[in-house]
């Protein structure tokens, strides 16, 4: 079942000087994509146009009908005079969510992330890690249909990273389709089921690894050699 479907003709920040062209693909129910590029080849302006942040975009995207979807941005965005915990309960008012089911997932997710000693916290003393791990639980908490993930892995202690893999996993088994932005390729390579390459605003690979290699024509290939190859010309 497909929950993501992007057909971008042109997208860009003004009229006339457009950052996309000709980007389509499609995201299914338990699917992690990887969104892979140089820097500036489009990866962010392609994650602006799918959640409504461009003006000028001739193309497409659908989401499936009711379908929820979070946002985990590469730089945190919070309140400066609430709490965490502030901001979790008022991101589960957002939603409906009911209190003991928020009560029980946002204790845990804090857990996980090492977290709770500073729920009553504000995050604006939080180093650049920890903030991000506020966004992480937010995100997780709602359990949307899609995630979309913008470079989460700056910052990131490695035991931070290891429990961001685990829930990312959990979250597919449960159906959950994931767009992940990344430029760290060997974790991309262990985790994603498919990868959309973008290099000078264009889509210039799209497809499994396996994929990728037949095009390239090296079966063994890394997903870095393939980017190579793809973002070489």
């Amino acid at each position: 079942m497909e929950i993501l479907q992007v057909k971008l003709e042109r997208a860009g920040y003004s009229r006339g000087r457009e950052i996309l062209r000709d980007v389509s693909f499609s995201l299914r129910a338990g699917e992690m994509m990887g969104l892979i590029g140089p820097n500036g080849a489009g990866k962010s302006t392609v994650i602006k146009a799918i959640l409504g942040f461009l003006k000028h975009v001739v193309g497409r995207v659908h989401l499936r009908e009711a379908c929820r979807y979070g946002y985990i941005p590469e730089h945190p965005v919070f309140y400066e005079d609430l709490t965490v915990w502030e901001h979790l309960e008022l991101a589960a008012s957002v939603w409906g969510m009911p209190r003991a089911a928020f009560e029980e997932r946002a204790l845990g997710l804090l857990e996980r992330f090492q977290l709770r000693g500073e729920m009553h916290h504000l995050p604006r003393a939080f180093s650049k890690g920890m903030q991000q791990k506020l966004m992480f639980v937010t995100g997780f908490l709602l359990q949307p249909d899609l995630y979309v993930v913008d470079e989460p892995f700056i910052g990131l202690d490695p035991r931070a990273t290891k429990t961001l893999l685990q829930l990312l996993e959990e979250e597919r088994r449960r159906g959950a389709a994931v767009l992940l932005s990344t430029h760290v390729l060997d974790t991309a390579e262990k985790i994603c089921d498919s990868f959309l390459l973008l290099h000078q605003g264009r889509c210039v690979a799209r497809g499994s690894l396996m994929r990728l290699r037949r095009q390239i024509g090296r079966e063994n290939a890394s997903l870095m050699d393939c980017f190579d190859v793809f973002t070489s010309a």
